[in-house]
């Protein structure tokens, strides 16, 4: 989808004096996960980013998520965090959906064949510091007053401790959460409808330990949700049908422990909240994820219930598509056209999450007698037919996302790539970390079109299997053939490191005299 024409409002000026900072390549808005992946990536890549946040700097145990799915730790090995972040966290072996249901990770084919149960916190944790050492620009305590944009750039307003700046980038993302700024800035609408009111949520522990480290149950009274951290805390959700307070009535202790009674029929001695909170959930997502040069990512782009725990997973996915995107046309390696294809790709995804995490809410909160009843049928369905529970597991764990492909495309073009071992013992993943595309072949190819290394890295399969892959810095299957001739295979491959990656090739193999900017790039 095209960028839109929809023109970003603008601030009144006002006779504060005003300096602006110097120029970034890329201004990111909101130090959530999203924001803190997006700018490290980009960092990485060698561009200059600013990460503007609103919130003064700390690390803040007040945050909701608490999953972290299969598919996301994927992106996160390929960024070499996955394993600190998995040995400070807990794995969940079997995760329960609603009633008897239940779902086995195992079935997912990954290297992560389980649910991380670990807070939002020590993801940010981990992700600032990777930005940070990346060379990220923080500015914290700093609000974001309006921005305007024109051919070359963005240029925005912003109020810190010391006053008013202008800072100027040639793109900006906005990552600044469900009521963001950005998104209101630029007059995106943000349609959609309440999901769930007057949620409480804490930090606790207990006194007995549940059946299982995640369980989750409902009456036709209230529902309520426990996840252990591993360490002696656990993550307490609950929901009263008859209490709907407003988002910001006080929330109270022996609330939370009576929506976990009536849920389970015991609190199991929790004791001990370290903090309690009242939230409620929305279902929405804005039409438009690119207007103009600016962006939007995470919750600023679409907003899901808790159920599932997909919402932060969504938006880290969100920005690993994204950023390789604004590095390759920022360096020169790509035109402008290829940043449609993060709308194209990314949006039907954020809508499929908002079906599947309403339905799973729905089918959490029933409380008629033929409810029940149906959610029982589709729990037993669930549980016991392979096919449907493989499909719901690697559905909810990000594993099966794929994007659109060109028509006569190889069947395996847009779809994830897994974490193959190569020739030399290393896994793709691993060598992911370099943040280039990666060219896996038969041993006995390598050389016959020699791509440059800044771009492409080569492999080699550690299997005798033939086909010829190109995957993209975001670990999905750009290009792929199974043709058997040299020459046909040869002329293949130059035709998509040419398109994939604007001349990536040396020209000693090719020819050609540098970046082919004029070649279309598509997803």
């Amino acid at each position: 989808m095209a960028a839109t024409n929809r023109k970003p409002s603008t601030t009144d000026s006002t006779t504060t004096p005003e300096t602006e900072t110097p120029g970034s390549d890329v201004i990111v808005v909101g130090a959530g996960p999203t924001g803190l992946l997006l700018a490290g990536d980009l960092a990485e890549a060698g561009l200059r980013v600013t990460l503007l946040e609103r919130r003064p700097e700390a690390l803040s145990n007040l945050t909701r998520a608490l999953i972290v799915h299969a598919r996301t730790l994927e992106q996160l090995d390929a960024r070499g965090i996955a394993d600190e972040l998995i040995a400070g966290g807990h794995r969940l072996n079997r995760l329960r959906l609603f009633g008897d249901a239940s779902l086995d990770p195992a079935l997912i084919p990954s290297r992560f064949p389980f649910v991380l149960v670990t807070p939002q916190f020590e993801v940010e944790r981990l992700l600032a510091r990777r930005a940070r050492e990346a060379g990220v620009t923080f500015r914290y305590d700093s609000e974001v007053l309006g921005l305007v944009q024109d051919a070359d750039g963005v240029t925005v307003r912003v109020r810190d401790a010391q006053g008013t700046d202008q800072a100027r980038a040639a793109y900006l993302v906005g990552t600044d959460g469900v009521r963001s700024t950005i998104r209101e800035t630029l007059g995106l609408p943000f349609p959609g409808r309440s999901a769930v009111r007057s949620l409480v949520l804490a930090d606790v522990r207990l006194a007995q330990e549940p059946a299982s480290p995640f369980v989750a149950n409902s009456t036709r009274d209230a529902f309520a949700l426990i996840a252990s951290f591993g360490d002696g805390w656990y993550r307490v959700i609950g929901w009263d049908r008859h209490r709907r307070a407003a988002e910001d009535a006080p929330a109270d202790f022996n609330e939370v422990r009576e929506c976990v009674r009536r849920a389970f029929g015991s609190d199991y001695g929790m004791h001990d909240a370290r903090w309690v909170s009242r939230f409620h959930s929305d279902e929405r997502q804005a039409p438009d994820y690119r207007v103009g040069r600016v962006f939007l990512a995470g919750d600023a782009a679409h907003v899901h219930s808790p159920a599932g725990g997909q919402g932060m997973n969504t938006g880290l996915q969100d920005a690993a598509n994204l950023s390789w995107k604004l590095a390759a046309v920022l360096h020169g390696h790509a035109p402008s056209s290829l940043l449609d294809s993060y709308q194209s790709e990314r949006h039907p995804v954020g809508k499929q999450v908002l079906r599947t995490s309403g339905a799973i809410l729905r089918l959490g909160l029933v409380h008629t007698a033929p409810a029940f009843a149906a959610r029982a049928l589709v729990a037993r369905l669930v549980n016991h037919l392979r096919p449907l529970s493989r499909r719901a597991v690697r559905g909810l764990s990000g594993i099966d996302i794929s994007y659109p492909a060109a028509r006569g495309a190889h069947p395996l073009a847009g779809r994830r790539a897994p974490d193959v071992r190569l020739a030399d013992g290393s896994r793709l993943y691993e060598l992911l970390r370099r943040g280039t595309f990666v060219l896996i072949t038969p041993a006995d190819e390598t050389g016959t079109v020699r791509p440059d290394a800044d771009r492409v890295a080569e492999a080699s399969w550690a299997s005798d299997r033939r086909t010829a892959l190109l995957v993209r810095p975001d670990g999905y299957v750009a290009w792929a053939t199974d043709a058997t001739a040299p020459a046909e295979r040869a002329a293949a491959l130059r035709s998509a490191l040419l398109q994939w990656t604007g001349g990536a090739i040396a020209p000693a193999e090719t020819g050609q005299a540098g970046p082919a900017d004029h070649v279309a790039v598509t997803s």
